[in-house]
């Protein structure tokens, strides 16, 4: 037996309970580990309110970091004793848990459990957007909203050191004084001021080359007021609400502008591209050009607590639940 957040019903943080559950032996493809640390991300959130569908009852969670304790048949890339994470293997939210090996890095020495944790999905998500949906260098010009996020924060530094220019988006001025520290050129205080209005002002009026949005409703359509022509909206989350009613004329109508909605998933689908995907992140971690900050904690039990801070905009940076 474990001990495990176990859904059983959608709705608010309340359906969020720990149980005892229990732990088989691994299956084949599959590694056993003791948890060190478990992400939170707004996904988790998308899950359990039901926004985004799975069964019912579910162990939500897809990142986390530990040790592995048994393998299953098959499983010859990792031994036990590894320090490993993950970013994409549903079920993260227990104390010991068996994951498929596909899902699995190593994670190296001089980088902590914890600090694996914090950032295996926002990270990888932060390489994605940066290095692989839209190739930013030192002529991007950029727009993040939710810049005080967990991925915002990664994004910030990591967007600098490839030498764009960073604008990002905060919803009060304690959270734009922490993006201004983590790489950003320009923060907007959304609460007090237009957003649109003030790229406009920074970029002469040119606008942004791309627009990483993962706030959804409140943001949408002005994030494409926000572009250059032929710019890229990268909607790559929904915090208020999803976007709807999207009306592809709007594209042509603003710029002949471009639009995506990808996910982490289809870009570390295979083991090569997952392995490269979080090379990349330890790369930028270890040489500190980027700064993974764990400004919460939580114990399992209170992933409740957890959830609701997260969805009143009352954290920052980086959440881990510990078991």
């Amino acid at each position: 037996m474990t001990r495990a957040i176990v859904v059983r019903s959608l709705g608010g943080p309340q359906v969020l309970k720990l149980e005892d559950v229990p732990l088989e032996a691994p299956g084949p493809g599959e590694v056993q580990i003791r948890q060190a640390a478990i992400g939170l991300n707004f996904i988790d959130v998308y899950y359990r309110t039901g926004l985004y569908t799975t069964e019912l009852p579910f162990v939500p969670g897809k990142e986390g970091a530990g040790v592995v304790t048994a393998l299953g048949e098959g499983v010859e890339s990792f031994s036990v004793g590894d320090r490993v994470a993950y970013a994409s293997a549903d079920g993260a939210y227990a104390q010991e848990r068996n994951v498929a090996a596909r899902h699995l890095v190593k994670v190296p020495e001089d980088i902590t459990l914890e600090t694996a944790a914090a950032m295996m999905l926002k990270g990888m998500t932060a390489q994605y957007l940066l290095m692989q949906t839209y190739p930013v260098g030192p002529a991007t010009t950029l727009l993040f909203h939710a810049a005080a996020g967990g991925v915002g924060l990664i994004a910030g530094q990591w967007a600098k050191a490839l030498g764009a220019t960073v604008i990002g988006t905060a919803g009060s001025p304690e959270k734009a004084k922490l993006a201004l520290a983590h790489g950003y050129d320009h923060v907007i205080d959304y609460s007090q001021e237009d957003f649109v209005a003030r790229v406009r002002e920074i970029t002469g009026g040119a606008g942004v080359d791309v627009v990483y949005d993962s706030v959804g409703k409140d943001t949408f359509p002005r994030s494409l007021d926000c572009l250059k022509m032929r710019g890229l909206f990268v909607s790559f989350g929904n915090s208020s609400g999803p976007v709807g009613g999207f009306d592809m004329g709007l594209l042509a109508q603003k710029g002949s502008l471009f639009a995506t909605r990808p996910t982490l998933f289809h870009y570390i689908a295979g083991r090569k591209a997952l392995d490269a995907c979080a090379n990349s992140l330890f790369d930028v971690v270890r040489t500190s050009k980027v700064r993974i900050n764990i400004n919460q904690t939580y114990a399992l039990a209170d992933a409740g607590q957890a959830h609701a801070d997260l969805e009143a905009r009352r954290t920052s940076g980086t959440t881990l639940l510990l078991p």
